[in-house]
């Protein structure tokens, strides 16, 4: 037997608005040109009633191309928004980036076109961090197999995931 529901319907992405979210995996990156960033990949929970459930919002945070460091205010803003304590030290990137995985905040996102090179481009911003209202995490990650489902119970173990993976 199979019910409708309206309600949990694909709409091409993600609407502008607020989403409670799940930092399910932080990396950091280079772009073709060399350029560092770092790339957060949150999820849309699904423990609690809001549109989107298991939907993807990813963030990059980019190296200045002058000094090669990253901007130290926008990570501050995600670590206050995700509860990590004032004044802890990291004794790496990585670890910091771990301290980040499978914690909770909220997010308001904006739908923005933006144009490099004569190419346009279709975005989903990050435009606010905030902590989250639910501090309660009961989100159930859908999972492919076994190695998957043990990487997400062991948030200090990286995490695979390929292009097959993603929803586009």
């Amino acid at each position: 037997m199979f019910t409708l529901d309206h309600e949990n319907v694909f709409e091409g992405g993600l609407q502008d608005g607020t989403y409670e979210v799940a930092v399910y995996l932080t990396k950091q990156d280079a772009a073709k040109n060399g350029t560092e960033f770092i790339n957060l990949s949150m999820i849309v929970r699904n423990d609690i009633e809001q549109k989107g459930k298991n939907q993807y919002v990813f963030h990059k945070i980019w190296a200045s191309k002058e000094t090669g460091q990253f901007n130290t205010q926008a990570i501050n803003t995600i670590g206050k928004a995700l509860q990590l304590p004032n004044g802890k030290q990291y004794n790496s990137l990585d670890e910091l980036l771990q301290d980040f995985t499978l914690k909770t905040c909220r997010v308001t996102v904006k739908n923005e076109t933006s144009e490099f090179n004569g190419t346009t481009y279709n975005n989903l911003n990050v435009k606010k961090w905030e902590t989250t209202k639910f501090p309660t995490f009961n989100h159930v990650f859908k999972t492919k197999d076994d190695s998957q489902s043990e990487a997400f119970s062991n948030p200090g173990k990286p995490i695979d995931i390929s292009e097959n993976d993603l929803p586009f």
